[in-house]
């Protein structure tokens, strides 16, 4: 054999650059199904059931088209559990002359390829993964000479490179780069109404074997299987994207940031698993959304705000990841050393705002962005959890998580854990930002115009002590002004009492206290 072509469960995309000049006659695909993957975070039923049904379609349709594919099933008795174990078995088995891979999504992968590679004593050559609209390399030179990196530049070096929703002069078109002013709407009392429901993928036959598979092997973990319902072909993904632009996508913009019980789906598009499996080109999305905004099917701020997070903050989140790694991942710039609540891997809290997004993420393995920034992620910066418990655990709930997009957004937007490279201040805010988001605080017996007492929100009470144990270091950050102005009119007798429920609070693991007051 002459060459191996190593395929990840995240790199399914026939046209990736691992296939350029290789030959089904004298080259084979490795595919490798591994424990691993599942247990060095605490992987959910939901994405591991995602990620294995897709690799099966995909080894499926590379066997329609006459590669040979050597693929170890998680079900093997030979199989060793580890990727890199995968890989010796496999080379000691194949004897090919080289390996040859897409850049992995996830540092640690990365290391570990290499190094197995180096003890088979087989060159190993990278290359790049041109799913991307911008390269590793493109945004080292952005960043370079830079004192500090912001998405919005990058975006309008994006959009100027890749001439999205730009006139013939380079200028955006509606005469702003940004339409997020336009973004920010809430349903208000009335609720929803009547969304247009996303289009359905029930397993087939690959998927409810994958199915079977991960309720027997994988118990213990969190989550859910009844409600699996995810493209796991590219047949599937561009239809989940003809769905979302025709149904969804006009009235994306204005709902993006809200929020209601019960209704996990609403306007938003359910795409990125699919394009983070390689399932589906950016390039393809981008280009059906402008499309519809030239069309006059959607309004220019919903077309925008969507393709922002595809074009802008994808791109740049994978940026970040690569020029940082590893040491970012250890960041701590606010000393966080609180555990993560045990309700996260249960939904068990009076809290409704948290007891709707949890147990949405773990049914599903889906939150939007606005549950996981300002609800789970929001709770876990207010109450001081370490940044790496709240990474492992966002990596492991949700199924469109891999490494190089799921850790700058949590530790750095997030959390604010990298000092302010992914945001430029900590996205903080009281209970109030969830009342006029959603429909949560209805009901719900804590109020969010309240910090002490039994009745109080407790989102409330941690943001007035996030800021009084940060008030020092957060002095210099021009844009916390305001809500530091406001900490002031608080009295010393006041600021005690917030600490004291504060410190309550975390003595109880994160749950309120359930004293009336």
């Amino acid at each position: 054999m002459r060459t191996l072509l190593l395929v990840l469960g995240d790199q399914l995309n026939a046209d990736s650059s691992v296939f350029d000049g290789a030959d089904p006659a004298l080259d084979a695909v490795w595919m490798a199904e591994v424990a691993e993957e599942s247990v060095h975070v605490w992987s959910s039923k939901p994405r591991t059931a995602l990620f294995l049904s897709a690799m099966r379609h995909f080894r499926t349709a590379l066997e329609r088209v006459n590669w040979r594919v050597e693929y170890t099933a998680l079900d093997s008795e030979a199989n060793t559990g580890s990727l890199a174990g995968e890989l010796r078995r496999a080379c000691a088995r194949l004897r090919p002359e080289r390996l040859v891979v897409a850049e992995p999504g996830d540092h640690r992968v990365r290391d570990a390829l290499i190094t197995a590679a180096a003890e088979i004593g087989l060159p190993l050559e990278i290359r790049t993964d041109r799913h991307f609209l911008s390269t590793v390399d493109d945004f080292r030179a952005h960043a370079a000479g830079r004192q500090q990196l912001r998405m919005e530049y990058f975006y309008r070096e994006m959009r100027r490179r890749h001439r999205v929703l730009v006139e013939p002069d380079g200028s955006p078109v509606g005469g702003s780069w940004n339409f997020d002013a336009e973004n920010r709407g809430s349903f208000g009392k009335q609720g929803p109404g009547l969304v247009p429901p996303p289009r359905h993928f029930p397993p087939d036959d690959i998927s409810r074997d994958v199915i079977a598979l991960v309720a027997a092997r994988f118990a213990a973990h969190p989550g859910e299987l009844d409600a699996f319902d995810w493209p796991v072909t590219p047949g599937d993904a561009r239809a989940a994207l003809d769905d979302f632009i025709a149904h969804r996508l006009a009235d994306f913009g204005r709902y993006q940031d809200a929020m209601w019980t019960s209704q996990p789906w609403l306007y938003h598009s359910r795409l990125a698993a699919a394009m983070n499996l390689k399932l589906l080109d950016p390039r393809e999305v981008i280009a059906a959304a402008e499309q519809a905004y030239r069309d006059r099917r959607a309004p220019l701020a919903a077309v925008e705000g969507f393709i922002r997070q595809i074009l802008g903050w994808r791109e740049y989140v994978r940026g970040v990841y690569w020029l940082l790694m590893p040491a970012y991942a250890s960041r701590n710039a606010m000393h966080a050393r609180e555990p993560l609540p045990a309700f996260y891997w249960s939904g068990d809290t009076e809290m409704a705002c948290l007891r709707d997004a949890i147990g949405q993420t773990l049914r599903y393995g889906y939150a939007h962005h606005i549950q996981r920034l300002m609800v789970t992620g929001l709770y876990a910066l207010l109450l001081g959890v370490d940044p790496k418990a709240v990474h492992e655990w966002y990596l492991a709930v949700y199924v469109d998580a891999v490494e190089w997009v799921e850790l700058p957004n949590t530790l750095g937007m997030s959390q604010y854990a990298d000092g302010g490279v992914m945001a430029s201040k900590p996205y903080v805010a009281t209970g109030k930002y969830i009342q006029r988001m959603s429909d949560h605080c209805t009901g719900c017996r804590f109020d969010p115009a309240e910090s002490l007492g039994g009745r109080a929100c407790p989102f409330t009470t941690l943001y007035w002590d996030y800021l009084l144990r940060h008030e020092g270091p957060l002095r210099g950050n021009q844009r916390m002004a305001m809500q530091l102005k406001n900490l002031t009119r608080l009295s010393p007798e006041r600021r005690a009492a917030v600490q004291a429920q504060a410190a309550t609070i975390r003595s109880r693991g994160g749950a309120p206290p359930r004293t009336t007051g």
